[in-house]
C-alpha cells in the first residue's frame, strides 16, 4: 500500500512538472506608462467640456491594433485619428478608409538632430521632422511641410511626455485609469 501511494505521488508530481514546464511564459511587454503616449481606451486630456482629447475606441487597420483618439477643439470643431505605436517605437497613423495610408508622427528611438519625412511622398502632406529635444522624460519633434508653398520654413513642434502623452494645463488628465487633476 505504501509503494502504491509513493508512486501515485510521484506519477502526479511529475504531471505536475511536466505541465508546468510546458507552459509557455508570456512575453514582457514594457509598461505602458512608459511610453511617451500611453494608449489606453479611456485615457484623457482634458481642458474643459469644449477642448480635450480622449481614446474612444480600438481597430485593426491593416492587421494592426491602432486607437481611435477624438479630439473636441473649442465645443465644435472636431478631430478624430487613429494611433499606434509600432515595432520600430515610431507613432504612426492610419485610417481605416485608407490602410496602406502611413503618417509617421514621432519616432521615439531617434536622436537629437535626426530627421525623417511623415509619409516620403513629396506632397503638401509630408513633413519633414526633426528631433529637437530629447531626455528621459520628454521628446520634441519640430514639423516643417517643406512641400508646401506658403507653409514651409514655419515649423511647428510637439511634445511628449513619457507616462502622461500630451503637455499641457489640462484640468484632467487620465492614463491607464489613474486620475491626475489640478
Amino acid at each position: 500500500m505504501k509503494k502504491t501511494y509513493q508512486n501515485a505521488s510521484l506519477i502526479v508530481l511529475l504531471f505536475a512538472l511536466i505541465l508546468f514546464g510546458a507552459c509557455k511564459k508570456n512575453k514582457v511587454e514594457p509598461a505602458t506608462n512608459d511610453s511617451f503616449l500611453p494608449m489606453q481606451i479611456g485615457n484623457l486630456w482634458y481642458l474643459n467640456g469644449e477642448n480635450y482629447t480622449e481614446i474612444k475606441d480600438s481597430v485593426r487597420i491593416n492587421n494592426k491594433l491602432f486607437y481611435k483618439f477624438f479630439s473636441l477643439i473649442g465645443g465644435d470643431a472636431f478631430s478624430v485619428y487613429y494611433l499606434r505605436i509600432d515595432e520600430q517605437n515610431r507613432l504612426v497613423e492610419s485610417y481605416p478608409d485608407a490602410p496602406l495610408k502611413i503618417f509617421v508622427r514621432a519616432d521615439f528611438k531617434a536622436n537629437v538632430g535626426d530627421k525623417f519625412f511623415t509619409t516620403g511622398d513629396k506632397d503638401y502632406n509630408d513633413n519633414q521632422v526633426t528631433v529637437i529635444q530629447k531626455s528621459d522624460t520628454e521628446m520634441t519633434f519640430s514639423f516643417d511641410a517643406v512641400y508646401h508653398p506658403n507653409l514651409k520654413g514655419h515649423p511647428h513642434s510637439i511634445k511628449y511626455i513619457k507616462g502622461k502623452g500630451y503637455p499641457g494645463n489640462w484640468k484632467k488628465v487620465i492614463i491607464n485609469g489613474v486620475v491626475y487633476q489640478n
